[in-house]
C-alpha cells in the first residue's frame, strides 16, 4: 500500500494543498483524491493510435474507474504506434488488449472494455460517466456522440441548463503532424455539429477519371467502392471496419490496377480510402492524448480553469500552438433550442429535399424525414430503415412536398446516421 499511496503524491500535491493558480471555486482535499480514483468513472471512446495514448495517460493521472468502447481488431500495421499491442495480439480486439495492458501494468487500475459501435449504447449507458474523451478517426462517430451528448442535457422552466446533466466532451484529433484538442460542454459551449466546418467533406474524384482514365491507385480503390461494390454485392452495406469487406475491395483494386498498368495498391491504402485515414504520426498523437487528459484532471477535480474551449497543434515546421475560442451556433442542428429553417420549394419532392439535406450545411446521412399532423399524430414520410418501412415510404420519394401535405412554417423531424436523436427543420420558403 505504501507504494501504491508513493505513486499518487503528486496528485496530493495537486489537490490537497491550495494554489495562486486555481480558481476561486477550488477547495483542496483529500475528498477530491478520493473521487478522482474512486469514483470518477470516464468513457474513452476509440483504442487506436490516439487511444492507446488516452487509456496511458489517464491510467497514470490517477483515474482508475474507465471504460473503452472500440470495434475495431488489432492489425499488423497498428504495431508501430499503437503500443499497448503486440504481436501475439492481432487478430484480437483493440478494446480487451488495451484494457488487459493497462490493468496489468497500472495497479489499481479497473479498464473494462467494450468490443461494440457505440450506437450500440442506449442514453442509459452514457449517462453514468462524468465524461467522455473521443479519440475517434471518424467524424460521423464524433458527430453521433456529440448528439448523444447533447440528448441528455435537461433544462430549467425558464430554460437554463441543468448543470448536473452535462456529461463534458473532450474530443481529440489527429491528421498527421497537425492536432487538435476541444472541451464541449453539451447545452453550454458549441458542440460538434456548431463547428463541422472545421471538417471538411471527403475528397470525391469525377466518375469520368474512375471509369475511363484511372491514373492513381486511390482511383482503383474508389472504382471498387463505388462501382463494383453496388454491383456486385447489393445487398451487403459496406463497412471500412470488416476486413472481408477491404479485402474484398482491395482484390478488385488489385485487379483493376494491373488492367491499367498502376503501382501501388495495397490493402493499407485500401483502408485509408475506404475510412479516409490520415497516416498516424506518434508523437502528435502523444501531444493530443496528453492535452485531452489534462482537461480531464482539471475538470474533474477543479484545480484549474478548463480550456475554452479549442487548442490546436502543428509541429509540421517547428512547434506552434494556439487556442481559440469558438462560439454557439445559433442554427446548430444539434444543440439549437429552435429548430432550423430550411428553406426549400414545395414543389420540389422528397428525394430532392433529402439531397438537400445531405449536402452542406447539413451534411446528414441517410436521411429519414417524419412530421406531425395538425391534430398532433406522427406521419412518416420516409425512413431508409428497416427494409419493411422502407419499401412501405419507398412511394412518397417521388412526390412533392405539398402533395404530401407540407406546408411552409411545418417542421419536420429528421433522422440520420450521424445523429443519436431526430433533428428539426423547419420548411421555409426559399
Amino acid at each position: 500500500m505504501a507504494a501504491l499511496s508513493e505513486m499518487w503524491q503528486d496528485n496530493d500535491r495537486l489537490l490537497m494543498r491550495p494554489s495562486p493558480l486555481a480558481p476561486p471555486t477550488f477547495t483542496p482535499c483529500k475528498e477530491l483524491v478520493d473521487f478522482l480514483h474512486d469514483d470518477c468513472r470516464v468513457l474513452v471512446i476509440g483504442a487506436g493510435g490516439l487511444g492507446c495514448e488516452l487509456l496511458k495517460d489517464l491510467a497514470l493521472a490517477g483515474f482508475r474507474q474507465i471504460e473503452v468502447i472500440d470495434m475495431d481488431t488489432i492489425d499488423l500495421s497498428n504495431l508501430n504506434r499503437q503500443f499497448l499491442f503486440r504481436s501475439k495480439d492481432i487478430g484480437r480486439d483493440k478494446a480487451t488488449v488495451a484494457a488487459e495492458f493497462i490493468n496489468k501494468r497500472v495497479a489499481g487500475c479497473n479498464v473494462v472494455p467494450h468490443f461494440k459501435k457505440i450506437q450500440e449504447f442506449d442514453a442509459s449507458f452514457y449517462r453514468k460517466f462524468h465524461m467522455v474523451i473521443c479519440g475517434l478517426d471518424s467524424v460521423k462517430a464524433r458527430r453521433w456522440i456529440n448528439s448523444m451528448l447533447v440528448s441528455l442535457v435537461q433544462y430549467d422552466a425558464d430554460g437554463s441548463v441543468k448543470q448536473e446533466t452535462v456529461i463534458p466532451l473532450i474530443d481529440g484529433g489527429t491528421e498527421g503532424f497537425l492536432g487538435n484538442c476541444r472541451v464541449i460542454l453539451p447545452g453550454v459551449s458549441p458542440c460538434v455539429e456548431c463547428t463541422l466546418y472545421l471538417f471538411p467533406p471527403q475528397k470525391t474524384f469525377p466518375m469520368c477519371t474512375l471509369a475511363s482514365t484511372p491514373r492513381l491507385p486511390e482511383h482503383c480503390i474508389e472504382y471498387a467502392k463505388v462501382v463494383l461494390w453496388p454491383r456486385e454485392r447489393k445487398d451487403d452495406k459496406l463497412d471500412g471496419d470488416n476486413p472481408d469487406h477491404v479485402s474484398w475491395l482491395y482484390q478488385q483494386a488489385s485487379e483493376r490496377a494491373k488492367e491499367f498498368g498502376i503501382q501501388g495498391v495495397t490493402y493499407r491504402l485500401t483502408q485509408g480510402v475506404v475510412k479516409n485515414i490520415i497516416p498516424n504520426v506518434a508523437s502528435t498523437s502523444a501531444v493530443i492524448a496528453a492535452a485531452c487528459a489534462n482537461e480531464a484532471f482539471k475538470l474533474a477535480s477543479s484545480c484549474c480553469s478548463s480550456l475554452s474551449n479549442y487548442f490546436l497543434f502543428n509541429d509540421l515546421d517547428g512547434v506552434a500552438v494556439s487556442v481559440q475560442e469558438f462560439c454557439k451556433s445559433e442554427e446548430c442542428l444539434v444543440c439549437a433550442t429552435a429548430p432550423i429553417e430550411c428553406p426549400c420549394s414545395l414543389d420540389m419532392s422528397l428525394t430532392q429535399l433529402r439531397e438537400h439535406l445531405a449536402d452542406a450545411p447539413f451534411r446528414m446521412e441517410a436521411p429519414g424525414i417524419t412530421t406531425r399532423t395538425a391534430e398532433g399524430k406522427n406521419k412518416t414520410l420516409y425512413l431508409p430503415a428497416p427494409p419493411a418501412l422502407e419499401k412501405a415510404t419507398r412511394k412518397n420519394l417521388d412526390a412533392s412536398l405539398s402533395d404530401l401535405g407540407l406546408e411552409y412554417g411545418q417542421v419536420l423531424y429528421v433522422t440520420a446516421e450521424t445523429a443519436a436523436m431526430p433533428l428539426r427543420i423547419q420548411l421555409q420558403s426559399p
